[in-house]
């Protein structure tokens, strides 16, 4: 488990740049401002949720794989692929009943770091 978040933080990272770097160079001249920024969006979460999984692998492997920290991150990544997904599908097909699974990534990133700060509770 350690090994797959720390990769997966490293590849949804690695993505998050690409992606950024997609919108500032090929996005920008050919969507609307408002949903460049929709994108971004996506792009921002992704990336802060990649250094999520990153620091759940390293929290596993100082304190030992907890149920906890397993599923947050697996919560993350399944918010990183529903929420910033959605962003990226809604912007780039203008299909705006995308919108609508948004907020299913949000919850999961909310429980992720929900069961992170149990995980910390728990520690001795």
């Amino acid at each position: 488990m350690i090994r797959s978040f720390i990769g997966l933080g490293g590849l949804f990272g690695f993505l998050a740049v690409a992606l950024g770097a997609f919108a500032a160079h090929a996005l920008k001249q050919r969507i609307p401002a408002d949903q460049l920024d929709v994108f971004q969006t996506g792009v921002h979460y992704q990336a802060t949720h990649g250094l999520a999984l990153l620091l759940v692998g390293v929290l596993a492997g100082v304190f030992g794989t907890s149920g906890l920290l397993v599923w947050a991150g697996w919560l993350f990544v399944m918010g990183i692929v529903l929420f910033s997904g959605s962003l990226y599908a809604l912007t780039l097909s203008g299909v705006r009943a995308l919108g609508a699974i948004t907020p299913l990534g949000g919850l999961c990133f909310l429980a992720g770091w929900l069961l992170v700060i149990l995980a910390a509770l728990r520690i001795r």
